[in-house]
């Protein structure tokens, strides 16, 4: 049995034909298998899916009931029986609900990690190291420059912001899913206790969030506040809200975003963010060399981000790797779009 009688890439995604699923996939297929709920990787249309309760209930927050014609959920260390392929999940870190998928056939496990961090995050579970044959590696940050730090000291620098100018709104770019609720815990961890503000697009994940017992203390929406009120407060919106004519209801706002991506000043002034914020929820070079060595894999396989340098460290340390070249995943940034209702212009 080889790695490629298990798992193949096709324009679909990655095939497991022996187990009769894809996982990710990026087109509708018959029986789809999701590592986590944001929208490069969770999309609608399949026949059946397998995910985290998290997961399937993000999709249905989402998409609607209807986003796929059955639904089973697997919990964390589950394994479960697919054709003539077992399927065992486990926590990836990335985000509520995201899971690594561990598909073994005879003595053969291959990891599809999905997107993951190795960071601490107080709004999931966090990632274990799933030894295996063949480990299956995002490459979003898969560049030596990308060295995240504490996301902690990021957040003490909003918290300074807001301390030197309390007549200006705060406003934070963050992906409605697992960014925005990730800051607002961190904020809390720090001791900031005033309302944390809301655009409509955050509402029903943070909501849910909530729901599955993540303490974010005092929510409020921005809709029906006064301009006034805002001054010294701070705002998590989707980052294309950050940039449009939604903004003119705050006085003087501070443009933040936090992204892994801004370690890149070139972004953030492309972006005209004046408060650039280093918080990502992807590993970075670091995190990603540690697991992969962690895993204990003689085979990687890097898809969607910085391939190529990930997979030349790999070979220089004797192992065997390639990339996927896997086309439709990317940063959730670049499939995040703000509905016409929630926009709230």
């Amino acid at each position: 049995m080889r790695p490629h009688d298990i798992l193949l890439p096709v324009a679909a995604g990655l095939c497991c034909k022996p187990g009769g699923f894809h996982i990710d996939p990026v087109r509708p297929v018959e029986r789809a298998v999701i590592t986590h709920g944001h929208s490069d990787h969770a999309r609608p249309g399949h026949g059946a899916v397998l995910a985290t309760q998290e997961t399937l209930d993000m999709m249905r927050l989402r998409y609607g009931d209807n986003f796929a014609r059955s639904t089973q959920a697997i919990r964390y260390g589950e394994e479960i029986r697919l054709g003539d392929v077992k399927i065992k999940v486990h926590p990836a870190g990335h985000v509520l609900g995201s899971a690594q998928i561990a598909v073994s056939c005879k003595d053969l496990c291959i990891v599809a990690s999905g997107d993951y961090k190795d960071a601490i995050d107080p709004t999931c579970t966090p990632f274990e190291v799933v030894p295996c044959d063949v480990f299956i590696t995002e490459a979003t940050f898969g560049l030596p420059v990308f060295r995240h730090g504490d996301a902690a000291d990021e957040v003490k620098k909003l918290l300074a912001s807001v301390a030197l100018f309390p007549e200006r709104a705060h406003l934070v770019g963050a992906y409605s899913l697992g960014k925005a609720q990730r800051v607002i815990a961190l904020l809390r961890e720090q001791g900031y206790d005033a309302p944390v503000y809301l655009h409509g697009a955050m509402e029903g994940i943070t909501r849910y969030y909530e729901s599955r017992g993540i303490a974010l203390g005092e929510l409020r929406l921005v809709k029906g506040m006064k301009k006034a009120d805002l001054a010294g407060t701070i705002t998590l919106a989707p980052p294309t809200a950050t940039s449009d004519i939604w903004t003119r209801r705050f006085p003087d706002p501070v443009t933040a975003f936090a992204s892994g991506w801004m370690r890149v000043r070139a972004r953030a002034r492309q972006r005209g963010v004046e408060l650039p914020l280093v918080i990502s929820d992807h590993a970075d070079w670091d995190g990603l060399t540690a697991t992969i060595a962690a895993t204990g894999a003689g085979e990687v396989w890097v898809t969607h981000g910085q391939e190529d340098a990930l997979v030349h460290w790999c070979r220089a340390r004797g192992l065997a790797a390639r990339p996927l070249d896997l086309v439709g995943y990317g940063d959730e940034e670049e499939h995040e779009v703000v509905a016409a209702d929630e926009a709230e212009t």
